[in-house]
């Protein structure tokens, strides 16, 4: 039998599930139990696959709109929170509903408000068509927010009014990539109101911090995490950015070409706040089938954070 090739692991701290990820899903197995099934999730609960088939296979049925609810099964709202509208209309229709958008992302909406009550011109540094920059957009009236993807969005946009500005920003964007944005409109309009705190959240900026140590000298880097999760897809664009050689977005250890790692002695492994942390050991297993492994942990910083649950489910 060939001995297998050595390959050094570097395996990032944190990774994985964040808190308000954490409270989502907690939400839906709280409500099966609470409720019985089915109960229906509007959207994703998280951008992860295994996470929704789990949930389906305890009962939980995932829509995209509340049209595709009856009125008399409980429904809940995303992590990625949901425009105005969305509540409203589960008002309307006397449904029982459950928000599970995230704390981090209802902060953003409570600043938006503030923002708007004041009569600044908001700009919000996002994604179109994300989840989370639907939801942040539809706090307001149509045409209250002006979405900014670029720094070449930031260059060009033309406020009516300069001196009355504010910025919010998408909750997983990378942190490097916003500070550019940012940076671009304060240099153009010095008197813009800024979050009070980054709106990044702690576990985006976490998960990239710990990419951006692992990454230089790793052959190949692996985040495991959905195609259609925001913090998951920025930090294969941080892990090239911080040095790797080569950086692949995979939603398991089945996704894996090995012939990446032809002539890779050292691997970088993470995971994105919403993949489970099974996968990044499935991930582990299989690389140790194949090579003699040795695992170094790289520990940027600890997480303490702990949502609570919506009083409709703490009781």
């Amino acid at each position: 039998m060939t001995a297998r090739p050595p390959l050094t692991l570097r395996l990032a701290a944190p990774r994985g599930f964040c808190a308000g990820v954490d409270r989502a899903i907690q939400i839906v197995e709280e409500s099966l139990s609470k409720w019985g099934a089915p109960v229906y999730v509007r959207h994703e609960i998280v951008h992860n696959r295994h996470v929704v088939e789990r949930l389906e296979a305890l009962g939980a049925i995932f829509v995209e709109e509340l049209s595709e609810c009856p009125d008399d099964r409980p429904v809940i709202f995303s992590a990625h929170g949901v425009p105005k509208s969305v509540p409203a209309e589960a008002r309307t229709r006397n449904m029982i509903y459950v928000d599970a958008t995230c704390p981090l992302v209802s902060k953003v909406h409570v600043e938006a408000e503030r923002h708007h009550q004041n009569a600044r011109e908001i700009i919000l540094i996002g994604h179109a068509g994300h989840p989370e920059v639907i939801g942040t957009m539809g706090q307001l009236p149509g045409g209250a927010v002006t979405l900014i993807e670029t720094v070449e969005d930031a260059r060009a946009y033309q406020p009516k009014d300069p001196a009355n500005l504010a910025f919010l920003t998408q909750t997983t964007l990378s942190v490097d990539d916003t500070a550019e944005i940012v940076a671009a409109l304060q240099a153009r309009f010095p008197g813009i109101a800024t979050p009070h705190k980054e709106d990044i959240c702690y576990a985006t900026t976490n998960r990239q911090e710990a990419v951006k140590v692992l990454a230089p000298g790793a052959g190949l880097v692996l985040v495991i995490g959905a195609g259609t999760s925001s913090n998951s897809v920025r930090l294969v664009e941080v892990a090239l950015r911080a040095g790797a050689a080569r950086a692949e977005l995979i939603a398991s250890a089945e996704d894996i070409d090995w012939t990446w790692f032809d002539g890779v002695s050292v691997l970088g492994l993470t995971a994105g706040a919403s993949a489970p942390e099974d996968l990044v050991q499935g991930v582990i297993d299989a690389c140790r089938e194949r090579f003699d492994v040795t695992m170094e942990t790289v520990k940027t910083a600890d997480e303490t954070v702990t949502f609570k649950l919506p009083r409709v489910l703490a009781g």
